[in-house]
């Protein structure tokens, strides 16, 4: 974290009786327009320049102070949608529920958002479903209503072009020099408002290192169940969020302790009761090599992630309808990853295109120990060939045995030039027998129902 001194020579005043304001003078904190993204700067001087309040607000403000480099840059400002689309040519407006500005530059997009404050009674611009979560919000305010509607502490601090100064409404320094996540206002009601704020809590705790304050922890557990009132499409990008951001062991480790998982992956909690499980030894090395991939700027997809998490819950499906449905292990497998993915789609909307590398990934585990002949230069040529033999090595670290052997086999004969590929092939058809051919049966009609 950047040194940022103690004393706050700034104003310090009431905000309607509940946060209390400290401005930081330039001199006061780390943060430089060198660290601030260009396209950021340029949205932020034309608001300013207008007329307009302008600020960078949020995650970025607190990266900034950790001595990190900010993922996003978001402004926020008095400016309604409307007037910051007459500002920027380059402006689209998005949302319902939030009425955003996105400015583009490029493939680079900076969030605007217009002050929030408090609900009317006028449900045409904000409105509450019965368990108290938000369903629509696009009432306006003051820069101090909207540090009330912030989340965490830490996310409540804004970054003044005017004079370069912080504006921190909810003492966000101090919580970020205790290492605290802790939410503004009272816990119960700010989860009610939006359940989502308990992934968040767990993101920031894992993502900063930083400790879940006792009074926002407790009601999480209890709360968890409000996540079935969120749209599938919205956890699809939350879930990314979780696992896609350098800490997704941590984050798993805590979504299990504070009962998350379960309102989010049904069908796969009852399989991690056992901690020293296999099922849970699996999890967390994939969790471990994908922080590993993403920390060192290597590609992920979270297709990889889907796989794992719903890999055990497709092979106790499967088990179930050879056993109790009589099916063959092929109609068997092909039906259960249908079912599973069927049913995970009812709580996180996952897009056919990750669900179509899922079953690739799935599928390449039952190929793999079919090696005769040209079927295993197909595997090998398969386009999902190296996602599912990662998959496969992580599957033998965890269970050994015979996939240890399997997947030891498969990495010698992609290092193996073509003559050792065939006398591998030619060892293991030598060693164990072909798989019989199947004789071409001829079936009568059957008559049509009646």
């Amino acid at each position: 974290m950047k040194k940022v001194k103690q004393v706050f020579s700034g104003a310090e005043t009431a905000t309607n009786g509940v946060l209390s304001e400290r401005v930081l003078p330039r001199a006061e904190h780390g943060i430089s327009r060198r660290d601030i993204n260009d396209n950021a700067l340029k949205v932020l001087y034309r608001l300013h320049n207008a007329g307009f309040e302008a600020y960078l607000v949020g995650g970025c403000v607190r990266d900034l102070l950790l001595g990190q480099t900010p993922k996003d840059f978001d402004v926020v400002t008095n400016a309604e949608p409307e007037q910051v689309k007459a500002l920027f040519r380059n402006c689209r407006l998005i949302g319902r529920r939030f009425r955003l500005a996105h400015v583009m530059f490029g493939r680079e997009i900076i969030e605007v958002a217009t002050f929030r404050g408090h609900h009317q009674e006028d449900e045409s611009l904000g409105k509450q479903s019965s368990h108290g979560q938000i369903l629509r919000d696009n009432v306006f305010g003051t820069i101090q209503e909207d540090a009330e509607r912030r989340d965490f502490t830490i996310n409540a601090m804004y970054y003044n072009i005017a004079d370069f100064s912080i504006r921190d409404f909810a003492n966000g320094i101090k919580a970020i020099e205790q290492r605290k996540i802790a939410l503004i206002g009272d816990p119960e009601t700010r989860y009610r408002e939006d359940p989502v704020r308990m992934l968040r809590a767990i993101r920031f705790a894992a993502k900063l290192d930083m400790q879940i304050d006792d009074a926002t922890a407790k009601p999480i557990k209890t709360l968890a169940s409000l996540l079935a009132n969120i749209p599938p499409a919205r956890l699809f990008e939350e879930i990314i969020k979780l696992f896609i951001s350098g800490s997704g062991l941590k984050t798993l480790r805590l979504l299990q302790e504070y009962h998350l998982l379960d309102p989010l992956f049904p069908i796969l909690t009852p399989l991690l009761n056992d901690p020293n499980s296999k099922e849970n030894a699996f999890l967390e090395q994939v969790m471990r090599n994908t922080d590993q991939r993403v920390n060192s700027d290597q590609r992920v997809t979270p297709a990889f992630v889907y796989a794992a998490l719903l890999w055990f819950p497709v092979e106790e499906r499967c088990q179930t309808l050879m056993m109790e449905g009589g099916f063959n292990s092929y109609d068997a497998f092909n039906l259960a990853m249908g079912d599973v993915l069927d049913r995970q789609i009812q709580r996180i909307m996952i897009p056919k295109r990750f669900t179509s590398v899922i079953r690739e990934i799935w599928q390449l585990q039952q190929r793999f120990p079919k090696r005769f002949g040209r079927r295993t230069y197909q595997i090998l040529e398969h386009p999902r060939f190296r996602a599912a033999y990662d998959f496969l090595l992580i599957r033998a670290e965890i269970e050994g045995g015979e996939l240890e052997i399997l997947a030891q086999w498969w990495t010698d004969f992609q290092q193996a030039k073509p003559e050792e590929r065939k006398q591998m092939l030619t060892a293991l058809r030598n060693n164990e027998s072909a798989p019989p051919k199947r004789k071409r049966r001829f079936r009568n009609k059957k008559p049509p129902r009646q």
